[in-house]
């Protein structure tokens, strides 16, 4: 269809959604209860036309946002006419209402001018709890969605603008801290509301006419965009496996097989062989499964493509029923998370063998969430965080440390923070010298974190991974080093714990956690980095005189004035190193 609209005219048009789903995730990062939502900014926000599509997405987490769409759809089928101005939705079942897992609650809202729906408003965050049998609501050890928590199918919170105090209440009393869940709810709705409001500005604005013609064209414009990156890729079928550790104290793999098919400018995805869904609760409902693939392809696609439901249009999915990417109903799906950054860990091992300039060696696997929760002074209390740490080094630089997975753009809670709001004390927050995968170019280090527990008592459940499987390299580059879960880690109660626990582990007053986070992979050859960067390394602390040795064949030498290389015995080490190779 050929649409008159000027380039000048779709440019501000897609600018101003891109801004006013910028502006949904700005409030809720402002009006949030919880650390997880307001620090750690795991939540979404994203801007739809009529048909359910997405036009904007906020810049917060790629894991979420890309699960929209099949959300939206489910909605509009169940639904229908019986939409209504002043409607706010309220779901997060993955079978019953396409959702992704029980933490993360969908607020939605119907956008309408006069009489016509235009569009929605659409948010959804991670909640510190909705029920289930551990805090936090991330049980690795269920085997059913019943096990999980408060599960929400398609619901109106408000109907025509009438509040279901129903719902509320139900919420309420399913949760261990209803005051963050409900604040957390309440500035979703908030969110939705401005959405709204800024959304009929825009069409007062230009009209709906042009509009509409805007958002047709926005879709087929970041179709057009991605197309003409995706050409660029070389035709070919690109494999690679990758795998998740395993579940409790004597874990078997879990193994992700992927085949990437680049032909012209359409992409094929397919999963076949991955490992079957397990009854543990990690299984990723195919929404995020597609999510997962949607956000690696964007992370490589240098272009300005919109965020938009069109860049999706090349790309097709196979994700076999009843695996672990695709589960069937009611497998569990709670702690789903380190399912989808593990794909696309594996998806980003594909891509670097048709594009090894722009793909960056493994990093530390996506979030590790702790999930301490207990009562504290006669109040319950439940602390989730999501763990970032560090990325693998890529063609031209060190990997970055510090930095959040491509999948989750999303950030540590301030140990200041931490401390305000719960019974705990942060020990230790360090990067981990030596972690880093040698290579031409260096992974990123590692990061540890301590909790020492001042509540009597508490529980703590922990989804992690990268101990067997650590961080792999690229084109030569070492693996970084592995996770660690540690329980008292300098004390005679000294206790390694899985880096999947089946079942909460009981902390008593004083307890320690420690958490130690997996090192980035190395890209190339470790006895080509130039020794001068060795030596800067050593100097920050980041790696070791002897490390600096064993690893990269440079002899470091200290002397009153610093730290120098010493030439000679460089080019020695490493000659004998090569030769051993």
């Amino acid at each position: 269809m050929t649409r008159n609209i000027s380039p000048f005219l779709l440019e501000v048009v897609k600018n101003a959604l891109d801004t006013i789903a910028d502006e949904l995730a700005i409030i809720i990062m402002r009006t949030a209860y919880s650390s997880i939502v307001r620090d750690a900014m795991d939540y979404s926000t994203a801007i739809c036309d009529a048909q359910g599509r997405t036009l904007a997405q906020g810049l917060t987490t790629p894991l979420h946002l890309g699960s929209f769409f099949d959300a939206m759809q489910n909605l509009i089928a169940v639904h229908g006419d019986r939409v209504r101005p002043g409607d706010i939705f309220i779901f997060n079942d993955p079978y019953l209402a396409a959702g992704q897992h029980l933490p993360d609650i969908y607020i939605v809202s119907p956008i309408f001018i006069g009489d016509t729906l235009e569009g929605w408003a659409t948010t959804v965050a991670h909640h510190n709890d909705v029920g289930g049998i551990v805090p936090g609501s991330n049980s690795i050890g269920s085997t059913e969605i019943f096990q999980e928590g408060l599960r929400l199918p398609l619901l109106k919170l408000y109907d025509g603008g009438v509040e279901n105090g129903a719902i509320w209440d139900i919420v309420a009393a399913n949760v261990r801290v209803p005051d963050k869940v409900v604040g957390d709810i309440k500035a979703q709705i908030a969110a939705c509301r401005v959405g709204e409001r800024e959304f009929r500005a825009l069409f007062g604005r230009y009209g709906a006419a042009t509009l509409r013609d805007c958002f047709e064209e926005i879709h087929d414009y970041a179709e057009r965009l991605a197309r003409a990156e995706f050409r660029d890729i070389p035709d070919g079928t690109y494999r690679f496996t990758n795998h998740i550790d395993g579940i409790g104290e004597n874990p078997e793999p879990i193994v992700f097989n992927v085949a990437l098919t680049v032909k012209g400018d359409d992409i094929v995805i397919d999963w076949t062989g991955t490992s079957r869904q397990i009854k543990a609760g990690i299984n990723s409902p195919v929404p995020f499964t597609k999510a997962a693939a949607y956000a690696a392809l964007r992370a490589v696609v240098p272009s300005e493509v919109p965020n938009a439901q069109g860049f999706t249009r090349p790309i097709t999915i196979i994700a076999p029923e009843g695996s672990i990417v695709n589960p069937t109903a009611p497998a569990a799906c709670g702690a789903r998370g380190i399912t989808g950054f593990r794909m696309i860990d594996c998806l980003m091992g594909a891509l670097a063998q048709a594009m090894p300039a722009r793909i960056a060696a493994d990093g530390n696997g996506g979030a590790t969430i702790p999930s301490i929760g207990g009562f504290h002074e006669r109040r319950p209390f439940v602390f989730v965080e999501t763990m970032m740490g560090t990325w693998g080094g890529t063609a031209t630089h060190d990997g970055q440390e510090g930095v959040a997975h491509i999948g989750a753009n999303q950030s540590n809670i301030p140990i200041e923070t931490i401390e305000a709001e719960y019974p705990l004390r942060v020990e230790q927050y360090a990067l981990i010298p030596d972690s880093g995968g040698a290579g031409r170019f260096r992974g990123g280090l590692g990061i540890v974190r301590d909790f020492r527990l001042l509540a009597d008592e508490a529980v703590i459940t922990i989804r992690s991974d990268k101990r067997r499987f650590p961080p792999y390299g690229l084109f030569g580059g070492k693996a970084g080093t592995s996770s660690w879960n540690i329980l008292n880690p300098e004390g005679p109660g000294r206790r390694i714990l899985p880096v999947l626990l089946t079942q909460p582990v009981t902390l008593r007053k004083g307890d320690v956690y420690r958490h130690v986070l997996a090192g980035g992979g190395g890209y190339g050859p470790s006895l080509e980095r130039d020794p001068e960067l060795v030596r800067r390394d050593v100097i920050l602390g980041k790696v070791s005189v002897a490390h600096a040795r064993d690893a990269y064949g440079v002899a470091i030498v200290e002397t009153t004035s610093g730290f120098v290389v010493d030439a000679a015995a460089t080019a020695a080490l490493r000659a004998q190193m090569a030769t051993a190779a």
